[in-house]
C-alpha cells in the first residue's frame, strides 16, 4: 500500500482491491482448501462428510484441523453455514456451502 511515497494520489479503491486481494490469497493459499471448496461444489455437505472425503482423497488431516480450514474459508467470504443438521442425540453438525463460485478484484479504479 502507499505510504506517501509515490506522486499519484492514494484512492480507497486501490487499497480496497489490495486487502480483498489478500483477503483471498490468505484463504486460498493452501491446496487443501481448494480440494475443500471442490468437494462442497454445489451442494450442502456436512463437516464429518467433508472430513470423510478428504480422507477418500488421501489427505491426511485432523478434526481440527479441518475445523481451521474451514474456519478461514468462511472468514474469508468463500463458504458459508448453511444449516445444522442433528445427528444422532449429540450436538447438531454443521452443513456448509459455497458462498460464492467466482471471485473478481478490479485492478484499477473505473471510476477514472
Amino acid at each position: 500500500m502507499c505510504q506517501g511515497s509515490c506522486d499519484k494520489e492514494c484512492r480507497n479503491g486501490p487499497q480496497e482491491a489490495f486487502a480483498l486481494f489478500l483477503n483471498y490469497a490468505r484463504a486460498l493459499h493452501c491446496p487443501t482448501r481448494w480440494v475443500i471448496i471442490r468437494i462442497i461444489e454445489n451442494s450442502r455437505i456436512s463437516t464429518h462428510e467433508i472430513f470423510e472425503k478428504l480422507q477418500q482423497e488421501g489427505e491426511s488431516l485432523s478434526k481440527s484441523g479441518l475445523y481451521y480450514h474451514l474456519s478461514e474459508l468462511e472468514k474469508a467470504g468463500i463458504i458459508e453455514l448453511a444449516e445444522y443438521r442433528e445427528v444422532g442425540g449429540g450436538a447438531p453438525e454443521k452443513v456448509w456451502k459455497l458462498k460464492t463460485t467466482k471471485l473478481t478484484i478490479n485492478l484499477i479504479d473505473e471510476e477514472i
